[in-house]
């Protein structure tokens, strides 16, 4: 155990803090985090933390909202015990994608969000697969940003069956230098859907940048929402002659008709991490595979409790 360390977690992913924990070879700390009567969220910090270096880990993930007052609240009762350092461990930022004004009086809830959890009194961020890199920069103290290839990649080497033929796929254009850094890895092509998007959650494929015919195609994304982009992604490849469908997805959303979409996909295989936790429906289904990031992270955390460089693990 490391001195002086401690890690708490709210409601939002309690299994991955546990996961974390048991490779740090500590204990998760004591605290109650549950709601009054009328909804209110009420949090009392069960172990000392006179001192100490916390670690809340604390995905914004649904429902959002009630999972960031958790965090908010959890780092004020922290503040407030006189803890020496509070970072938060955000693996999923969940307001990522509203980081720009995309259309006249629209606010910019990425910047909001990163505001509350400063003035919450949180002094550093961990986090995975930000949207967009540049949210880094809405946040008035350190951002640690963790990338998935490494666990992608650890996964796949284990995979000859898809590694063979390989072409790399991004759905978009905005998610071409993601793509394009699992292509590199592999030493393989790289492709690219030209996809059009008229309102939020529903897109239309256009045209695809690449030949994938005979190929394996891997599709990288950092979000899958309601599965609507990937599932038409996914069906354009197979159109155009793709051997396999695959995707690689940081953060496995997951709402709405999500499940069922993919399901009735051309996709062979969803591969996501556990950086929100899954549905029942979703664990049982034969098409998603969940890959623990808990030693990524126990990694990070440790670095940054005994001020190691944390930049070997941005790859």
């Amino acid at each position: 155990m490391e001195s002086g360390l401690i890690v708490f977690s709210g409601n939002a992913n309690r299994p991955l803090a546990e996961r974390i924990c048991r490779a740090l070879n500590c204990d998760l700390g004591n605290a109650s985090v549950t709601s009054f009567s009328d909804g209110e969220t009420r949090v009392e910090i069960e172990s000392n933390v006179r001192g100490r270096d916390v670690f809340i880990v604390q995905p914004t993930c649904a429902p959002a909202n009630h999972h960031i007052m958790e965090a908010l609240i959890m780092a004020d009762a922290c503040r407030r015990s006189s803890a020496q350092r509070i970072t938060l461990v955000v693996p999923y930022f969940g307001y990522g994608r509203q980081e720009r004004k995309s259309a006249p009086r629209t606010p910019i809830t990425a910047k909001l969000v990163a505001d509350l959890f400063a003035s919450a009194g949180f002094d550093r961020v961990l986090s995975l697969e930000l949207h967009t890199s540049a949210i880094q920069g809405f946040f008035n103290l350190p951002v640690d940003h963790l990338f998935a290839k490494p666990v992608f990649a650890k996964y796949l080497a284990t995979r000859p069956d898809i590694l063979e033929d390989l072409i790399v796929v991004s759905p978009d254009a905005g998610g071409v230098e993601r793509a394009r850094a699992l292509a590199k890895y592999f030493n393989c092509g790289l492709a690219i859907v030209d996809k059009r998007r008229d309102r939020p959650n529903e897109s239309t494929v256009m045209n695809l940048i690449g030949d994938v015919k005979g190929r394996n195609c891997l599709i990288v994304d950092d979000i899958c929402d309601t599965g609507g982009s990937l599932a038409k992604t996914a069906d354009a490849l197979a159109e155009n002659g793709a051997k396999g469908v695959y995707a690689v997805i940081s953060h496995p959303v997951l709402s709405g008709q999500a499940l069922a979409r993919i399901e009735a996909s051309a996709l062979k295989e969803f591969i996501c991490t556990d950086s929100i936790p899954l549905s029942e429906k979703s664990i049982k289904s034969s098409k998603i595979i969940q890959l623990t990031i808990s030693d990524l992270f126990a990694e990070a955390i440790r670095r940054i409790h005994n001020s190691d460089s944390v930049s070997s693990l941005f790859v």
